[in-house]
Parts: structure tokens; C-alpha cells; sequence
């Protein structure tokens, strides 16, 4: 028997559950748990996250775990656990890079890991070797904070599954409960610390840190596309031009004395 069918019926009986009362809870048929537990058939998607959630576990624990008396959940605030990441592919079973505007970031962190929220998120190719080999996901970012980066642009990161890969200086893209999607730089190596520190390119806002149990994902920036083109370098002003000026008489110095 696969692990859904003794996970399911282990669990329900714990919790002294007949499989009628069970099925009345979830909402189904009697026969479904029936066929469920015999391993005859699987729940679809909505019914398996539901079934996880009311025995609080996540999907990976419930489908991949043998679940008994012995067994214990991982720490939740691992950063290797493994988590369930919904993609989408093209005709060619090649991964798309799924595109998360402003106005669907809300409901992402719902819909992240439902594989049909995903395929109908717009999508796209791009032709470049480094965006090849991996998972990636496009995020639209607003606001300030990470300036130069204008507002609009899109930030495309690759899926980090293990968050002990998190390196401090380096941006990323952070699905968060309370935060929502968030384009910042880490401020410390996860592993380091339960809390992740999160610093803005723009020093106007102040760093702040996020707990580990609330994050939901993280993707490391690896490009982005922006339709504001950079405006012309400034006329140099005179202080620039001493300051340049005293910067090759020190340069000139530094030579003469070599």
C-alpha cells in the first residue's frame, strides 16, 4: 500500500474517526475514503491539501512520510525541508518561466502550490544558456526600496529549495505570510539564525527580519527586465571634477613612489 492509504487510514483512526464521519468532515463519499485507504485510488490535488491541513501536515509529510506512532514532523523552520513546487511546461515538456504580476502577488501566496492556480499564470521562454537549467519564476515588483531597480520591473528568480543556500549580500524574491512577495538582500546566512534579515537597496527604508516560519519561498535573483532604460550620466559638476583630479595625483604619487 502506498504511503496516502496508511498515512489516511492511521490518521483517521487516531483520531477516532469512522470513515463515514470522516468523509462527512472532508465532504465525499463514504466509498472514496473506502477506495482511498484500500489504495484502489488517490485524492485529486484540493482534496489531498485539505486532508494535510486537517491532520496539520504539509503534502510532502503526508504523501512521502510513514506516518506511526514513532514518527516525528521535522522542525518547520528547517531550511531543507522539501516542499511541493507547482510548474508549468511547454509543448516541448520544457519549464516555463511563470510570470506573477502585481495584481496576482495576493493571491499567489494562496495558489503557489496549486499546479492549476500556476498554469493559468501567464508564461514565457527566453532563449538565454544561464536560464536553462533550473526552475524559474518571474515576480513584477513596486515600490522604491530596491533602486536602482525601478518599480514595474520584473525580477526573475530561480527556486531555492534548500535555504541554507542563502548568502548574505545576494537578492532574492521572498513569498512571506505577512510580507507577500518582496524583492530584497539578505542580510545573514539563514542557517546562522531562525530569522532572515532583509536590507533595501535603497537606504531610505530600514532593514527588518523575517521569521523562518513564515517564509514560503525564496528564489535567488538571476535577472531582470525593465522597460525604464537608464537616463544619461550627468555633466560632471567641478566638485566631481576635483575629486577626479585628486584621485590621479594620488594615482600619480602612488606610481613615482613604486
Amino acid at each position: 500500500m502506498s504511503n496516502i492509504s496508511n498515512n489516511l487510514k492511521y490518521l483517521r483512526k487516531k483520531k477516532g474517526h469512522t470513515q463515514q464521519n470522516f468523509a462527512d468532515i472532508m465532504e465525499i463519499k463514504r466509498s472514496l475514503i473506502g477506495a482511498y485507504e484500500e489504495d484502489r485510488a488517490e485524492p485529486k490535488y484540493e482534496l489531498l491539501k485539505k486532508i494535510a491541513e486537517y491532520f496539520d501536515l504539509t503534502i510532502d509529510e503526508f504523501i512521502n512520510e510513514k506516518i506511526s506512532d514513532s514518527w516525528k514532523p521535522k522542525p518547520k523552520s528547517q531550511g531543507s525541508n522539501l516542499r511541493v513546487l507547482s510548474i508549468s511546461v511547454d509543448q516541448h515538456d520544457r519549464e516555463n518561466i511563470e510570470l506573477v504580476p502585481v495584481k496576482a502577488s495576493a493571491g499567489y501566496l494562496n495558489g503557489f502550490s496549486d499546479p492549476q492556480y500556476i498554469s493559468d499564470l501567464p508564461k514565457f521562454q527566453l532563449p538565454i544558456p544561464a536560464l536553462r537549467q533550473g526552475t524559474f519564476r518571474a515576480f513584477e515588483i513596486m515600490g522604491d526600496s530596491m533602486l536602482p531597480v525601478q518599480p514595474g520591473s520584473v525580477i526573475i528568480g530561480e527556486y531555492l529549495d534548500n535555504w541554507n543556500e542563502v548568502k548574505t549580500g545576494e537578492t532574492y524574491v521572498i513569498i512571506s505570510k505577512n510580507e507577500g512577495v518582496v524583492y530584497k538582500r539578505a542580510g545573514n546566512r539563514f542557517k546562522e539564525n531562525k530569522d532572515l534579515k532583509l536590507i533595501s537597496d535603497n537606504k531610505v527604508y530600514d532593514a527588518y527580519t523575517i521569521a523562518a516560519e513564515d517564509i514560503l519561498e525564496i528564489w535567488k535573483a538571476k535577472a531582470y527586465i525593465s522597460t525604464a532604460l537608464p537616463e544619461p550620466a550627468p555633466d560632471p559638476t567641478m566638485e566631481t571634477l576635483t575629486q577626479m583630479m585628486a584621485q590621479m595625483q594620488k594615482s600619480i604619487s602612488q606610481l613615482n613612489k613604486n
